[in-house]
């Protein structure tokens, strides 16, 4: 019976861990520095949205596809996910396509997307239902995600399976194989590490960089999921509104600083973000304002973009079998079912017994 150990134990790590654990010939242990609960710069997952607006191209599809069966399913019937559906309204304003904004969303804005015939009740909005600013737009029903609650509940259904959580701090991604909760060296080690993929000895991959997010919670009811291209404020910056499910708040964005490391909330770039919200969306404090806003906190995430796509393989560590699946960026929820998936089928062939000549 294979052991593996999977390293960390954001929304990726705990997707990987928990379809592993659901195959009864694994016995897997999940170790990481950061768990649910902790809310720290390197760990990214507690700070994400979280919802459901692809932006990948058709070629690169196939994560962010199957994932949305399982969201939507949780949306449906799970409650205690902490996931609901949200109507989602894209704005796009054709003076941001080149911007950094509109090249980060350009499927997003398509009128003809791939995933038109994925989520329910897309449609392209008539000029009549658009705000003076906006050139073109689309409708469709999306989720979105309370993270305070997803993430434990990841932990939860991972507990049920027989998985084992223990923490530690890794300096080197084999030395994982000597942590699994058997006290036996892991037979395989999955690393879903996101950014400390660019600082993990044995894997450090340069290519994977911070794309710092800064956003605010509110308490307000926006009574819609609204997004939009760009904004006039800089080319990193954009603006965005979802509400998160049982209670979570009401998430407004944002900035996308592709390399930019600093933890530390803009009180600036926070008041930017407040004003682009309750001026796209008056409903948010019904008409009354910035002033009106009911702010819970402040955050920053650093998303995990990897510049040449996500990772997804197998290789041998130090004579360790590694599975990598990291380096989503800002869509680490929303195609966390379909690179879960990819990721136990490569560790399905990593330990499938080699055929003897």
């Amino acid at each position: 019976m294979p052991n593996i150990v999977v390293v960390g134990a954001g929304v990726s790590g705990l997707t990987t861990a928990l379809l592993l654990s659901r195959n009864p010939a694994y016995k897997v242990t999940i170790v990481a520095k950061h768990m649910p609960g902790d809310y720290d710069i390197e760990y990214t997952s507690p700070w994400a949205g979280a919802n459901y607006l692809p932006v990948s191209n058709p070629a690169g599809s196939r994560w962010e596809k199957n994932t949305w069966p399982e969201l939507a399913r949780l949306a449906k019937d799970v409650p205690e996910a902490g996931i609901h559906f949200q109507n989602s309204v894209i704005l796009t304003r054709d003076k941001d396509l080149k911007a950094t904004s509109g090249q980060w969303f350009n499927e997003l804005l398509s009128k003809s997307p791939w995933f038109k015939d994925t989520v329910p009740d897309f449609r392209i909005l008539p000029k009549s239902e658009l705000p003076a600013e906006a050139d073109s737009g689309t409708a469709f029903t999306s989720v979105c995600i309370n993270t305070a609650v997803y993430l434990p509940y990841l932990v939860s259904q991972c507990l049920k399976t027989g998985a084992v959580f223990k923490r530690a701090v890794l300096a080197h991604i084999s030395d994982a194989a000597s942590l699994h909760a058997s006290g036996n060296r892991a037979d395989l080690v999955v690393n879903c590490t996101g950014l400390l993929a660019s600082k993990l000895g044995g894997v450090m991959d340069k290519t994977v960089i911070p794309v710092r997010g800064q956003i605010v919670v509110v308490r307000n009811d926006p009574g819609v999921m609204l997004t939009v291209s760009g904004t006039d404020d800089g080319d990193d910056e954009v603006c965005y509104i979802m509400q998160r499910a049982a209670g979570g708040g009401t998430v407004i964005g944002g900035t996308y600083q592709k390399g930019n490391w600093e933890s530390q909330v803009d009180p600036n770039q926070a008041l930017r973000i407040m004003k682009r919200a309750v001026e796209l969306c008056p409903a948010l404090t019904g008409g009354k304002g910035v002033e009106a806003l009911s702010v819970i906190r402040h955050g920053v995430g650093l998303r995990p973009l990897r510049l040449d796509g996500v990772r997804l393989e197998k290789e041998i560590i130090r004579e360790t079998s590694v599975v990598h699946n990291y380096g989503h960026g800002g869509w680490g929820y929303q195609a966390s079912y379909g690179c879960a998936e990819r990721a136990a089928e490569l560790v399905d062939e990593a330990l499938a017994p080699r055929a003897k000549l």
